[in-house]
């Protein structure tokens, strides 16, 4: 029981540590020459091949918000949710300090002047966007991105292609939101190079903690209301038929 509780952790930490070196690596690496398009479908990708990877052993959230999406439908205990969101942020912490010591080791880098791929608002916004705009759009994309991840799980026919719609799920919602925020719907992925980046880059870490969790139960409380359509409709259906006869 043991063992299989400390490979879902460890799991989760490698799948993050993946998801952010690579989505994160592409923004600080190869940004000026892949773009936002580029730096999208590189999240996209490498989640998709995490799902893969790693589904079957820890369900390959790798993201505090969807763990607490899948928390807020009953489908784990509370101290298990707690556990993969500690091992999820060590993850991002880890993948944000082995892209920054790659990003160094080109003397036309600079912390301070470009940054390490964080999430801002304000001034930190790539387009300028407000406060009040980046909560918005954390919230709502984080929605979708999370009740994306529970019905592709939850629906026995989409299952086998669930790292598909998935992965496609994160690179949607990047290519429309990297201006405004450089996309979180991620609090670990925000955590990581926050941390490096320090100064504005913490202080606006409320933000994307904030605004992915509350997506991420509504979200929840969406499929849950769809889940019950579901499963009384074809109930009612059969009703109404009898009705008629």
């Amino acid at each position: 029981m043991v063992a299989n509780a400390m490979k879902k952790y460890g799991a989760e930490l490698f799948g993050t540590f993946a998801l952010v070196l690579i989505g994160v690596g592409s923004a600080v690496l190869a940004g000026d020459e892949v773009g936002y398009l580029g730096i999208a479908f590189a999240f996209g990708l490498v989640l998709l091949s995490m799902v893969y990877a790693i589904g079957d052993i820890s369900g390959c959230h790798v993201n505090p918000a969807v763990t607490i999406g899948v928390l807020a439908l009953g489908r784990m205990p509370v101290r298990e949710a707690i556990v993969y969101i500690i091992v999820q942020c060590i993850g991002a912490i880890i993948a944000a300090g082995v892209v920054l010591a790659i990003a160094t080791g080109t003397p036309a880098y600079s912390l301070a002047a470009d940054g390490l791929g964080q999430n801002g608002y304000g001034e930190a916004s790539p387009g300028g966007y407000s406060l009040e705009a980046a909560f918005i759009s954390e919230v709502v994309m984080t929605a979708l991105f999370v009740f994306v991840i529970l019905a592709a799980t939850s629906i026995e026919k989409l299952k086998g292609f669930a790292g598909l719609a998935i992965g496609m799920a994160l690179a949607m919602v990047h290519i429309a939101t990297i201006p405004v925020d450089s996309t979180s719907v991620n609090p670990a992925r925000s955590l990581g190079p926050a941390l490096f980046a320090g100064g504005e880059a913490l202080a606006q870490l409320w933000v994307f903690w904030v605004a992915p969790i509350l997506g991420a139960i509504l979200a929840a409380i969406i499929w849950r209301s769809l889940m019950e359509y579901r499963t009384t409709r074809p109930v009612a259906v059969a009703e109404a038929a009898r009705n008629e006869v």
